[in-house]
């Protein structure tokens, strides 16, 4: 470490220490988007920067019940480590945790030196230096759903406050313990960014909106407003979930992106999708980045959509888009754009469910958009009216599987994406798809048994 370096690190632990700070919380995302850390006690913090922290590199192959998936450089590598990297420049006080405070990481192969193949943070950063290599910086609002769950009193899960017929709406009508304003301020002191919240369709659901930003900040904020989410109901002795579909008898958690550029040839920082004089109030631009997410949507749903359970939210008159189809201001379409034009102008993508990594989510997406503007093809007409008609527009995959198999055929996004992040990603994800496949479900049993 050189005496710059650790100057600035000096600097930043006498800030710690100065605000009561001991321990910090060092995070980084796996593959599935959930929050892998260490805690570091302050005065190691020098060591950890220094050296790094040792992880086994299977925490990416890892599934939700611990079982090591067989992906290459994992099992067959005899469980090698990768090294996390404190990224101080991210450091924020837990305004729920006295004494800690948390910074994201980087995440590098200890053998190369290169960032880990799996690392979703990094996948995303490689994506965004090619959209810079074109003069486009994109930028993104993240929308979020989540449910809220209580234990049952013999054991499992019931939603929060099920009272139907309050989509949007805020207080204690929806909300009796008034989760939603204690999560709202908790999450506002975190800085990540957060404009405000309401209670969703669903009982028991709950949105709350994040300011839009450069991409990479966006993911930032997006992973850490996931987290904080699931801890604070833990707080309360309930359960957060991101799942895209937990209850059959309710809809889904959408993750909706919404996605502008910047056109980095101007000093200003236009936005590049932009154009008053342009088919629908839309620059070229814009148009081209529509065209790619639809010719690739197919293969976005499986970063987007990218559990079995996921496709169980799509359906008619759900409100989940299941049809590759863009609108103006069409909220039964896939591509959504809004009436905002000018700063303004963006495309809303309506595909992704809750549950999908958000680094994985916006650097598909930012991917599928390049590639439609160095293609350079225009979009078929907007859809008219309410959607979900199958002779208008073709079907996404169904389920997991299929898209899946998309993801693999889709060579010039698999490409953008890197073949050593493609094929863990596939490895991991059919690993999921088999497990289910085996997996005899409550329904099985329940239309079966008994009769047969």
């Amino acid at each position: 470490m050189s005496d710059q370096d650790l100057s600035e690190v000096r600097r930043h632990l006498d800030r710690l220490t100065a605000d009561g700070i001991d321990v910090v919380r060092v995070t980084y995302p796996d593959l599935i988007g959930t929050d892998r850390a260490r805690d570091v006690l302050v005065e190691e913090l020098p060591r950890a920067l220094e050296h790094g922290l040792a992880f086994c590199r299977a925490v990416y192959h890892t599934s939700p019940q611990g079982d090591v998936v067989p992906v290459s450089g994992g099992l067959d590598a005899g469980l090698p480590d990768i090294s996390v990297r404190p990224d101080l420049g991210t450091l924020v006080a837990l305004p729920w945790e006295p004494g800690v405070a948390a910074c994201l990481a980087g995440v590098v192969d200890p053998a190369t030196g290169a960032p880990a193949p799996e690392s979703p943070r990094d996948l995303l950063r490689s994506v965004l230096d090619r959209c810079r290599e074109h003069g486009l910086s994109p930028v993104v609002g993240p929308e979020l759903e989540y449910f809220l769950c209580e234990p049952e009193p013999g054991g499992g899960w019931r939603r929060y406050g099920g009272n139907p017929g309050v989509v949007y709406t805020a207080g204690l009508r929806a909300d009796p313990d008034n989760h939603l304003l204690r999560t709202l301020r908790q999450v506002r002191d975190l800085g990540i960014g957060v404009l405000s919240g309401n209670h969703e369709f669903d009982g028991g659901q709950f949105e709350i909106n994040l300011l839009h930003s450069e991409a990479l900040s966006a993911a930032d904020r997006a992973f850490r407003f996931k987290a904080a989410i699931k801890e604070l109901a833990r707080r309360e002795g309930r359960l957060a979930t991101f799942m895209a579909k937990p209850f059959n008898d309710a809809g889904g958690s959408g993750f909706h992106l919404h996605l502008s550029c910047t056109d980095r040839s101007d000093a200003e920082g236009r936005n590049a999708f932009d154009d008053p004089s342009g088919a629908y109030g839309l620059s070229a631009t814009a148009r081209h980045a529509i065209a790619g997410v639809l010719a690739h949507a197919p293969a976005l749903a499986a970063l987007l959509n990218p559990t079995v359970n996921s496709y169980k939210r799509f359906g008619p008159d759900t409100l989940a888009p299941w049809l590759i189809d863009w609108g103006l201001d069409n909220r039964s379409a896939m591509v959504r754009v809004p009436p905002e034009r000018g700063a303004g102008s963006r495309l809303e993508l309506r595909l992704g469910d809750a549950s999908a990594n958000p680094y994985l989510a916006i650097a598909a997406t930012a991917a599928a958009a390049l590639l439609g503007v160095l293609a350079g093809e225009e979009p078929p007409a907007p859809l008219e009216g309410y959607g979900y008609d199958t002779a208008k527009a073709t079907v996404l995959p169904m389920d997991l599987s299929a898209a899946l198999d998309a993801l693999e055929a889709d060579t010039a996004l698999t490409e953008l994406l890197g073949k050593d992040f493609t094929d863990s990603y596939l490895c991991y994800k059919r690993n999921e798809v088999e497990r289910f496949q085996r997996h005899v479900t409550d329904w099985e049993f329940t239309e079966y048994a008994y009769h047969l």
